[in-house]
């Protein structure tokens, strides 16, 4: 395994079996040059990825101590989540790092206008960004402000198998919390964060926005839906409130029956 390229002291790029790789290690490569073997037990990480170009420059640009950090923080949200995240985590996820890290070095912080919604909606990747801004604290001594908690629960989110872009992801988001909004409004009731009712209706409204997006319907009795307007029929004037809604911001068709579900949430917010 020769150098081909050396990106700093710690992470060059090799030619192994006729294919470009990335290795990562401490120390790599110190007193080598290009076409010098690389010593095997020196690489703690090898990469083959198709963003190799964008990944070296990243490389040349960042602090070797920020690259570290973030895969640290990339190995402990695949332990957690059980699952490998998509190679693009490594450029993202560690371009994202090393700004904020100089951010906050600086004194600016910057507001997550989707904390709350991110707090609910990626619970378990929200948890790894609670644990990812505790250890940048400790390698860095910079204090991390929580919003940063949510923007890598969002880079960890998008990098899952199957998840849609951050484009997306950040889309859907943000239509949720206006459909929330919409619902506070009309209810005229202060929700608290840690409420059941309130988590289970953000996360029910995710689930529909998916659905919808895969065509697939909810199913629900017609003798449920007819009961359902008319037993709950101030919360089925909210949930069609939100169907107009999404249907002229968003241009998003709400099934009836799914009006029936979100009634149902939002009754039970109602009796809380």
């Amino acid at each position: 395994m020769k150098i081909k390229k050396i990106l700093n002291n710690n992470a060059v790029v090799v030619s192994d079996n006729n294919q470009e790789k990335i290795a990562i290690g401490a120390g790599i490569a110190f007193q080598k040059r290009k076409n010098d073997v690389i010593n095997p037990s020196k690489i703690e990480k090898l990469f083959v990825m198709k963003e190799n170009e964008k990944f070296q420059q990243l490389l040349q640009q960042i602090p070797v101590e920020h690259f570290s950090i973030s895969e640290e923080i990339i190995s402990y949200a695949e332990e957690c989540l059980g699952l490998k995240l998509n190679e693009h985590v490594h450029i993202g996820l560690t371009d994202h790092m090393s700004f904020a890290i100089e951010r906050a070095t600086q004194g600016i912080h910057l507001k997550n206008k989707l904390f709350d919604e991110i707090k609910i909606l990626y619970k378990k990747e929200f948890d790894i960004g609670m644990w990812a801004i505790r250890y940048i604290e400790k390698k860095t001594h910079v204090k991390m402000p929580v919003d940063e908690a949510a923007y890598i629960a969002l880079h960890i989110h998008t990098s899952k198998p199957q998840s849609g872009d951050m484009k997306q992801t950040l889309r859907q988001t943000a239509i949720i919390g206006e459909m929330i909004q919409i619902i506070k409004d009309s209810l005229h009731l202060s929700i608290e964060e840690d409420n059941l009712s309130y988590q289970r209706l953000m996360t029910h409204l995710r689930f529909t926005l998916s659905r919808l997006q895969d065509e697939s319907q909810p199913i629900m009795d017609g003798e449920m839906l007819a009961m359902l307007k008319k037993k709950f029929a101030d919360s089925y004037k909210i949930s069609q409130k939100v169907a107009k809604f999404l249907a002229k911001n968003h241009s998003i068709k709400l099934p009836e029956q799914e009006l029936g579900y979100i009634t149902i949430h939002i009754e039970r917010i109602r009796n809380r």
